[in-house]
């Protein structure tokens, strides 16, 4: 996957580029990864990349001027690489609350340019003009868009072909299906005072998948019922819950 992150602090994303699942699949060229900053497309000797909002107002707006240049480059090195259609998205409170669903959709382009916005926000017209998807990662705000990108992209690299050790690692996390996670334990097997499930050290594995899955259910029954609603069950799971109701 070809990824670029337009933003004022690319040193943020180290974190993204340089640590664990993530790092590792941009070191082995599973995903190329660029970061630009608007910095460096401004043409007075400050730098200045943010004025004043028109119509007075707290706060600064990113200019839209440095921004489209560095929209345009990396439109140019994603056609360069050899990709043609390549959204821009936006990371903005104001957009679309990411959620599995979300990072499988973005999971579907072979790329993305991320734009990254600070202070106030960015000029209207750079989002009329340029930016084809707004997402949100919740109902609150944070001081730029680096930390949301950063989220956004780590759910999106996760999830990506042979990136992850063993792909049912992903497929059977938190929300994938719509159920909440089931418990995990590792050694010891007593720790203070409380031990591991009997039926994780059975070694059959019927049993193990009808445990995890109740765990799962009754998880999310207990802490996100809404998500319920949504969930599809396999004709095995409704067995296993009518199980559960008749014990």
């Amino acid at each position: 996957m070809w990824l670029a992150v337009i933003t004022l602090f690319p040193d943020m994303f180290y974190a993204l580029t340089d640590c664990g699942i993530t790092g590792r699949a941009i070191k082995r060229g599973q995903v190329r990864f660029h970061c630009i900053n608007p910095r460096d497309f401004t043409l007075d000797n400050y730098h200045r990349v943010d004025e004043r909002p028109f119509g007075g107002g707290p706060g600064m707006v990113m200019l839209p001027e440095p921004l489209e240049k560095a929209i345009l480059h990396a439109k140019a090195l994603a056609v360069e690489a050899g990709y043609q259609q390549v959204p821009v998205v936006y990371m903005s409170p104001q957009g679309t609350t990411l959620n599995e669903s979300g990072v499988k959709q973005l999971g579907q382009y072979n790329g993305l340019i991320v734009l990254c916005g600070r202070y106030e926000g960015i000029d209207e017209r750079i989002i009329e003009q340029y930016v084809d998807q707004e997402w949100s990662i919740g109902d609150y705000v944070l001081t730029g868009g680096e930390l949301p990108a950063m989220v956004m992209l780590d759910s999106l690299i996760r999830r990506l072909p042979d990136v992850m050790s063993a792909n049912q690692s992903a497929e059977q996390d938190s929300f994938v299906d719509g159920l909440l996670d089931c418990p995990h334990y590792t050694k010891p097997d007593l720790f203070n005072g409380l031990a591991v499930p009997p039926v994780l050290k059975s070694g059959h594995h019927l049993n193990i998948e009808k445990w995890r899955f109740l765990q799962r259910y009754q998880r999310t029954q207990a802490r996100r019922p809404e998500l319920l609603t949504h969930v599809q069950l396999t004709s095995q799971q409704k067995k296993w819950l009518k199980s559960l109701a008749e014990d």
